[in-house]
């Protein structure tokens, strides 16, 4: 069988999604053969010796599209691109789904297979699959250190011959994955960190990592059978922002990580918020590219009101590309191997799977999620 790897178009995307750690677990699958796009490591410092020293081949992007059965990508192909993909073909990889809805009919028209890797089902067994999880956490990371770059002052309390220098107070706002990473790195920088979520269950998580979670009452909320915190209802969210703004006047950092899966992010940071933020004060908004937490914020800019900045940075995993491909390159390989049968040589696909069946939105010409028909 015979897998191609193609670079992310968006040159703003530095990823992998294989990775010279990783590679070999595919490699040592039998009657497998692996095919990357030139300079597909350009991003990580990976050169194409490498790939080809773990026995990988190394072709143009158009005599992978002609030539393999699978293909790992990390965002949609043109129409002129799918004109030259077989019919048969499965594409793997991070699509936009909900973005993206042409390409899934164009895909389903020319009998091209399609996973969704955004769709993996959040389930134990496809924990090692969880790109949404996997980025999240990176972009966490990365939130912290590129808010703590714009702020005027050092994070963590000093004791100084000088005086005492007081700790920077950080609200996080969102404790998903991301929200969690943002939490432990703000307080392994020495901050004082306060975070909030719709969600009461997951105050163990916060008060875990030695931060304060802050208690607003918005009846009732809860979270999805996957996890995520559900929609709220336009006085919940009013309610919401009028409470965290007290919170975010005495806060040097705030970071929003409020998102929706295949809905535009939820405002939770108006104008009337900002304004009572005290100048020098940091926002940054991890949900910039799906519409934005924050009044404001625009992709990749900064925006500064009332000497308040607002941060809208996209793309923030690539900003450690090197872990990140890791970690992606993990979650595409786990996700083949799990299928690939070693006796047959083929991939299973067995639709009955709570994986499969989730993750293929094209199969056979049919597309199988009625969100995309």
């Amino acid at each position: 069988m015979k897998i191609g790897v193609i670079k992310p178009k968006d040159s703003r995307d530095l990823r992998s999604s294989v990775h010279p750690e990783t590679i070999d677990k595919l490699l040592n699958l039998d009657e497998i053969e692996i095919a990357i796009q030139t300079e597909m490591g350009l991003g990580i410092s990976v050169t194409d010796d490498i790939f080809k020293s773990h026995g990988a081949a190394i072709k143009s992007r158009p005599e992978i599209l002609q030539s393999s059965d699978f293909i790992f990508i990390q965002d949609i192909l043109s129409e002129d691109e799918l004109s030259r993909v077989p019919q048969g073909t499965t594409l793997v990889g991070t699509i936009n789904p909900f973005a993206n809805k042409s390409f899934i009919q164009k895909c389903s028209q020319q009998k091209i297979n399609v996973a969704s890797m955004e769709f993996v089902p959040r389930i134990t067994r496809a924990q090692k699959m969880d790109v949404l999880s996997s980025q999240a956490n990176l972009a966490g990371y990365v939130a912290v250190l590129s808010a703590a770059n714009y702020f005027h002052s050092a994070l963590p309390m000093m004791m100084t011959a000088a005086g005492t220098l007081k700790p920077a107070k950080v609200f996080i706002i969102g404790v998903g994955v991301a929200g969690l990473q943002a939490i432990a790195t703000a307080k392994r920088l020495g901050a004082k960190v306060e975070a909030f979520d719709t969600r009461p269950v997951v105050e163990e998580q916060v008060q875990s990592l030695g931060a304060k979670f802050v208690k607003i009452d918005l009846g009732d909320t809860g979270q999805t059978d996957q996890g995520y915190a559900k929609e709220l209802t336009e006085d919940q969210l009013n309610r919401q922002r009028e409470l965290q703004a007290k919170v975010c006047a005495k806060s040097d950092i705030v970071i929003t990580t409020a998102q929706l899966f295949g809905r535009p992010a939820p405002r939770l940071i108006d104008q009337a918020t900002i304004n009572q933020m005290m100048p020098g004060s940091v926002i940054f908004d991890m949900a910039v590219e799906t519409g934005g937490n924050v009044e404001g914020s625009i992709v990749d800019e900064v925006v500064v009101q009332n000497g308040v900045k607002i941060i809208g940075q996209s793309h923030l995993a690539s900003k450690v590309p090197n872990h990140a491909s890791f970690a992606l390159s993990n979650n595409f390989i786990n996700f083949f191997i799990d299928f690939y049968d070693q006796e047959s040589h083929s991939f299973n696909f067995d639709l009955e799977d709570e994986i499969l069946n989730s993750s293929m939105l094209v199969f056979n010409g049919e597309i199988r999620n009625e969100a995309f028909k």
